[in-house]
């Protein structure tokens, strides 16, 4: 009996799908980033599921604010997910 799918070796794509608790290997979505601010060009690091408004220590500008699940980057900000 051969199956359709491979069980111990899935995709990259049905990993990314599946949720948090069923992956072969479990991970959070959550993620830390580095955030560029579009006024000083100044780089802080920033919790993607933060529950409060960061600012830039440099300029004092709002970098996210936070929503019911991932925080919101302002408009003009760029980030980029820190590996480790």
């Amino acid at each position: 009996m051969v199956l359709a799918v491979d069980l111990l070796n899935p995709s990259a794509e049905s990993e990314k799908r599946a949720h948090k608790l069923k992956r072969v290997v479990p991970r959070p979505n959550s993620y830390f980033m580095d955030v560029k601010c579009s006024g000083c060009f100044n780089i802080t690091i920033v919790f993607s599921n933060s529950q409060s408004v960061v600012t830039c220590p440099g300029c004092s500008t709002v970098l996210c604010q936070p929503t019911g699940g991932r925080a919101r980057l302002t408009e003009g900000c760029s980030f980029r997910k820190k590996i480790n």
